[in-house]
């Protein structure tokens, strides 16, 4: 199927191409009071759509149902564009609503599939007020531990993307999709059309990932088998890749840990799940690809959150979007896996305009308030404040060619006035290696490769508490 074209099938098309053949089964249309030419009697309202029923097939701008997607049942929300531009009306929010209240009853995921210009003209205020009924919706059925994933089709603006879109767990989008809350018709005139775009969105943070229309159903299926599925159990920390044998020194425990082909987040995470699908940005306007990979693995038929750093100094993106992926991991109940890897926080300007100490804050208070159980690893560098904020208290590991430290040694001879040279006695100092960190009690203990593994497997860390009701 053309790129070009996939953003505007009809709804019912889409809603072939997403769902299992022969399981879609729409949700009755509340019925509502008719008035003559709508609520603010714009004339000539009724023709319109009566000219928008008889092109489309279809009575308003939305087709909710349920249906399997890969499998797993969903309560599914697809959009007809050619209904007066997916425009949200009074009678459009009665039908989300009674979506999103269907979807609580029966526990199902949310999956609007989204293609509006915004809030219906010809019904003024009372159309646009439609906007808070779908937040609320969509709050309830938050709170209720049932995920929504979007689908951003073309074109997504207004008010639909601020709610429906934007306001979803994981957004996905098909390729040059326009997405914006701004329209192409209220735009600044020398805006640039790029920055409108599902491509421009998932660099800015504002969307996970563009998916191809032939990608998208088992894309999409993954995302709801992993976020409707969780594991039962604390995930375990995966086996050490790289060196065995542990550091003499506290400098050699450094130098293993910097050695640039040791074993980094990929490799870790390519072993320990059989597939995965990444969560991507931060929602505020920023993205970490580079220094942070967070989302969800299937291990062993379940679904595990995933938070790892890459070897690089985090971006402060990157601890957003990590605090974002264990927020929504512990309201779903998926236990959460974090790999240590950095040699600390991003610390040049831009980082602290970028807000580095309430981003790094922001994960430190996510991990320390999470429920849902967190299992971390070191696999290299744990570099000061930047790494410890994304390890579990009482639940964190290390690998034989990892260390933690207060600080990275250099900097520590440079703070305590010694000449450079003295970098070496001082990580000795510092008792940086794994099995100082043991016997000091920072962390659990030193997990080995799988065929020295000789001990039985690890009791589960303290348990949180029970969740606050």
């Amino acid at each position: 199927m053309p790129e070009e074209t996939a953003g505007r099938l009809s709804a019912r098309r889409l809603l072939g191409l997403v769902t299992d053949p022969d399981t879609f089964t729409e949700l009755p249309s509340p019925t509502r009071r008719s008035r003559p030419d709508g609520p603010l009697g714009w004339q000539g309202y009724d023709d319109s759509r009566a000219r928008a029923a008889e092109r489309t097939g279809e009575e308003e701008s939305v087709v909710v149902g349920t249906a399997r997607v890969e499998g797993t049942a969903a309560v599914l929300i697809a959009f007809e564009f050619g209904f007066l531009g997916g425009s949200l009306g009074e009678r459009t929010g009665d039908r989300l609503e009674a979506a999103y209240v269907h979807a609580r009853a029966h526990r199902l995921p949310v999956v609007p599939l989204v293609a509006t210009g915004g809030s219906r003209m010809q019904e003024g205020m009372l159309a646009l007020s439609q906007l808070q009924r779908v937040a609320r919706q969509s709050a309830l059925t938050r709170e209720a531990g049932l995920p929504q994933v979007a689908v951003l089709r073309d074109p997504t603006t207004g008010g639909g993307w601020a709610t429906l879109g934007a306001g979803a767990d994981v957004v996905l989008a098909l390729p040059g999709a326009q997405v914006g809350f701004a329209g192409s018709r209220v735009r600044p005139p020398d805006a640039d059309p790029a920055a409108y775009t599902a491509e421009a969105q998932v660099a800015a943070g504002s969307a996970d990932a563009v998916v191809s229309a032939e990608e998208l159903r088992p894309v999409l299926g993954l995302w709801l088998r992993l976020l409707t599925a969780p594991a039962t159990a604390p995930a375990d920390p995966p086996p050490a890749l790289g060196g065995s044998g542990l550091p003499a020194t506290g400098w050699e425990a450094v130098q293993r840990a910097r050695a640039p082909r040791r074993p980094r987040a990929e490799a870790y995470l390519d072993a320990y799940f059989s597939r995965r699908v990444a969560l991507s940005g931060d929602r505020c306007g920023g993205a970490d690809p580079g220094g942070m990979l967070c989302g969800f693995g299937e291990r062993d038929g379940r679904g595990v959150a995933f938070a790892a750093q890459t070897g690089t100094a985090t971006r402060p993106a990157g601890y957003r979007t990590a605090a974002r992926l264990i927020r929504l991991a512990d309201r779903l109940d998926i236990p959460v896996l974090t790999l240590v890897d950095t040699p600390g926080a991003a610390n040049d300007a831009e980082a602290e305009r970028q807000g580095a100490g309430a981003a790094i804050a922001e994960l430190f208070a996510e991990v320390a308030a999470a429920r849902t159980p967190i299992t971390t690893l070191v696999i290299g560098e744990g570099g000061s404040g930047g790494a410890l904020a994304l390890a579990a208290p009482h639940n964190t590991w290390a690998t034989p060619d990892s260390y933690f430290s207060v600080i990275a040694p250099e900097l520590a001879t440079a703070i305590l006035k010694r000449p450079p040279e003295k970098a070496e006695p001082t990580a000795d100092q510092l008792r940086i290696r794994p099995q100082d960190l043991v016997e000091l009690g920072v962390i659990r203990g030193i997990v080995d490769h799988p065929a020295n593994a000789s001990t039985t497997p690890p009791p589960p860390p303290p348990s949180p508490g029970p969740r606050a009701g």
